[in-house]
């Protein structure tokens, strides 16, 4: 059997003996008795950009031969998403607040956040979404892919979709950040979702910028996650109706390390 064959068979193996172990269904979020709502006349914004100091290391080349669906959805090759700059700022920065909000409860949106998997690739490759929250995964491509949640505050799934414009919906019951997506079919494919009981967090866009929109005034910890360089932190005071801004520069020296 042609090694590319024999490798596609045994993912396909795997993917329906993984699909199996999808977990039952747990019950989302319910607010505490001493549970405290935002006044949104009150509130205020914390806003501002995330940087790179340093060299840039460069994406690597994925090994998308493997697969002939693959290859024809990316004629001139592809390259990892490791580091995304924009005028020396980092995209795909998971900004969010880790502390500081006390007994305040939020509302879980009713609807889902959406993960697709698009030319062989998840997208977006960074996201954010509530604990208690529907996330919508799909495969708009016409080949197998399967999706692997490695989470650990979380339970574990796997699962197989082996038919274009499939859609699963999954749910995060506890706060984590972040919990690893990957493909088992596909090695080169990675997502990573910060799972959160707030509201307050963002994924840095448009030049390595983020906003935390309608913050009720207090001291907070904000913390920056990049998948490669590690973790910032940073305490921020705000004031009734207040804006402020903050900043991150990572160093790329960190990427040695990770």
């Amino acid at each position: 059997m042609h090694v590319n064959k024999l490798r596609l068979f045994f993912a396909v193996a795997l993917v329906i003996a993984a699909s199996a172990c999808g977990g039952q269904k747990e019950e989302a979020p319910t607010p505490p008795p001493n549970a405290k709502r935002v006044d949104q006349s009150k509130t205020g914004n914390v806003a501002g950009r995330v940087m790179v100091d340093g060299i840039v290391p460069a994406n690597p080349r994925l090994q998308i031969e493997g697969d002939p669906y693959c290859s024809q959805q990316n004629p001139t090759g592809a390259t990892g998403e490791n580091f995304i700059v924009d005028n020396g700022a980092l995209e795909n920065v998971f900004v969010y607040v880790k502390d500081g909000l006390g007994d305040y409860w939020f509302d879980v949106p009713n609807e889902p956040v959406k993960l697709d998997q698009h030319a062989c690739r998840y997208q977006p490759h960074v996201l954010g979404i509530r604990a208690g929250q529907k996330l919508a995964i799909s495969n708009s491509d016409d080949t197998l892919h399967n999706v692997h949640a490695l989470a650990t505050a979380n339970r574990e799934f796997n699962k197989g979709q082996h038919v274009k414009n499939m859609v699963d919906e999954k749910v995060f019951t506890k706060p984590e950040v972040m919990v690893h997506f990957k493909c088992d079919v596909h090695n080169w494919m990675h997502a990573f979702v910060g799972v959160l009981n707030h509201p307050y967090f963002a994924v840095t866009h448009d030049g390595g910028k983020f906003e935390l929109k309608d913050l009720p005034a207090g001291t907070y910890t904000v913390e920056a996650w990049h998948e490669k360089l590690g973790t910032q932190t940073q305490t921020v005071t705000l004031g009734e109706k207040d804006s402020k801004e903050l900043n991150f520069t990572f160093k790329t020296s960190a990427a040695s390390s990770n």
